[in-house]
């Protein structure tokens, strides 16, 4: 694959993923958010393949297939179905407003660029403009994180981040060693799993999801 077709199609797949996350702090129902989630995860494996292709790195492969599996097959099914177990409204309560939201995001992607910047242009690698995108996303789903009001897409928030972190990785050195990777995967998947049970207790106690109902909490 010629370098800079490599270099414009990853280029494209780290846009695509930062869109993504972009249009998750815009989004008001939990389904859709769960879907950019997904398609969030199709966009870096598609990176990841791209990047295994031109380095040579097999064991980006593997973390490529593992990204399909778990994060756009297993995990939004997941996430589905703690949504329907605890019959969740699908309505995103929000902290902040989508404007407000939307502003906060573009002053983290400049804030990205700003910081990233010299590091960039030490970098010879193809995906070295990935490392600025990538810290925005795990910022954007810090945002969101601190933004929503319910468990599961304060869990979707979590997954994007660690989305930008994999991104990250690959950006600076090819990838994390391939036990580290796949450690990381599974415990994400544990957090998931924790969180839905974590939900559905909350869902039981308050009739909710609402993580602020945790603050009516007394000793």
């Amino acid at each position: 694959m010629d370098q800079l077709i490599s270099a414009n199609l990853v280029d494209l797949c780290a846009v695509l993923m930062l869109l993504t996350s972009v249009m998750a702090v815009a989004t008001t129902r939990m389904k859709p958010l769960i879907t950019l989630f997904s398609l969030q995860s199709v966009f870096l494996a598609a990176e990841a393949f791209i990047v295994a292709y031109t380095s040579g790195e097999s064991h980006i492969y593997i973390m490529c297939a593992l990204t399909l599996a778990l994060k756009v097959v297993v995990m939004p099914r997941m996430l589905m179905y703690i949504m329907g177990k605890i019959h969740v409204d699908k309505e995103v309560d929000l902290s902040i407003g989508i404007p407000g939201s939307l502003l906060a995001s573009s002053f983290m992607i400049f804030v990205s660029y700003y910081i990233a910047e010299p590091l960039i242009s030490t970098m010879e690698t193809v995906e070295r403009s990935c490392l600025a995108i990538s810290l925005s996303i795990i910022l954007i789903g810090l945002l969101v994180m601190c933004t929503r009001r319910k468990a599961i897409t304060e869990t979707i928030g979590l997954l994007m981040m660690e989305n930008g972190l994999f991104l990250g990785a690959i950006a600076l050195s090819h990838g994390m060693p391939l036990i580290v990777e796949i450690a990381a995967f599974f415990d994400v998947m544990v957090a998931v799993i924790i969180i839905g049970i974590f939900a559905n207790r909350i869902n039981k106690s308050f009739n909710s999801v609402d993580t602020s109902f945790l603050r009516r909490l007394k000793e």
